[in-house]
């Protein structure tokens, strides 16, 4: 912490000290700084600064559409730091129940319609070899590197002809739109007055209509009963001013959730194997079930349910 400290020394916040770190996914790190009831929080992107410039210019485009992101009180993008509002360790995930959700994702619903009138521009494209680039860290790193699984060519061929069957209901809906990628409830942050903040959005990129309501309502962390997320699901369509029907729209929904978790397999595998992170492997399950629970639901993916069934 040296070079960041004799940065923090030439700050407003000389005087605050590095209390902590907090966990994170990626290659970034996050301290949190505090002098006496006051917080900041410093972003250390040292190994990734690309990645602040690309964080500075998601958080005017949100701010510019009244979400609440942290402001930005310091920066050195040379060296890769800044220096953000803290919004507190309060977040949807410590918070949510039985009882309180469907009200807490109604409000997280608004906050994605707000969020989805973003200008879009210069937003890296959601296309259909990326959605695949993202599906494929599966075969590689959930089936072959995790569970070890020297796959048939007739399970290759499954695999690949159900992705692209997907991508393509994915890219069916409408595209062009802000997707934030991590809009689940580790990243939204419970502010004063019950108002809420968003983290972690960085990687924004431009795509499916209902990239992030998927990510909220089949959240890899905690579930609940799909009646309820198809009824919130609709709620969001009909807010939308969306002119679909039911299952075309859940549908859509549907794929899209089967992209994302298909990616986060793969994602929780490498976490564990390459970058020797084990926290993720216990959400696993739950991210296998969503997948094998939809997958069944839809002629095009239901041998896939099958396949992954017979292996976990």
């Amino acid at each position: 912490m040296s070079k960041t400290k004799r940065w923090l020394e030439t700050t407003a916040f000389k005087n605050y000290i590095v209390e902590s770190e907090l966990a994170d996914a990626s290659f970034r790190k996050y301290f949190r700084l505090r002098d006496g009831n006051k917080t900041a929080l410093l972003m250390d992107s040292s190994l990734e600064k690309e990645s602040l410039v690309l964080f500075i210019n998601v958080t005017s485009k949100l701010q510019n559409v009244d979400v609440s992101v942290p402001e930005i009180f310091e920066q050195n993008i040379d060296d890769g730091y800044l220096i953000l509002e803290d919004f507190g360790t309060s977040h949807y995930l410590d918070i949510l129940n039985q009882n309180n959700f469907k009200a807490y994702y109604t409000k997280a619903i608004n906050t994605i319609l707000k969020m989805q009138k973003a200008d879009t521009s210069n937003l890296p494209l959601y296309d259909k070899d990326f959605l695949h680039l993202e599906m494929n860290l599966m075969q590689e790193w959930y089936l072959e590197k995790y569970l070890q699984i020297e796959l048939e060519q007739k399970q290759k061929e499954l695999i690949a002809s159900t992705l692209e069957a997907i991508s393509d209901t994915v890219l069916e809906q409408p595209q062009d739109t802000f997707v934030h990628r991590d809009f689940h409830s580790r990243n939204i942050m419970l502010k004063e007055e019950k108002k809420i903040a968003l983290i972690d959005y960085q990687d924004a990129m431009s795509g499916a209509i209902t990239y992030d309501l998927v990510s909220l309502l089949k959240d890899c962390y905690v579930a609940y009963d799909r009646r309820s997320i198809k009824e919130l699901a609709l709620e969001f369509r009909d807010k939308k001013g969306l002119k679909v029907d039911n299952d075309t729209f859940i549908k859509w929904f549907d794929f899209m959730g089967l992209q994302r978790h298909i990616k986060i397999l793969g994602v929780f595998s490498r976490l564990y194997i390459r970058d020797k992170k084990n926290g993720y492997l216990k959400d696993i399950p739950l991210t296998l079930k969503y997948v094998i629970d939809t997958a069944s639901r839809y002629n095009e993916t239901h041998k896939f349910a099958k396949f992954l069934s017979s292996i976990k």
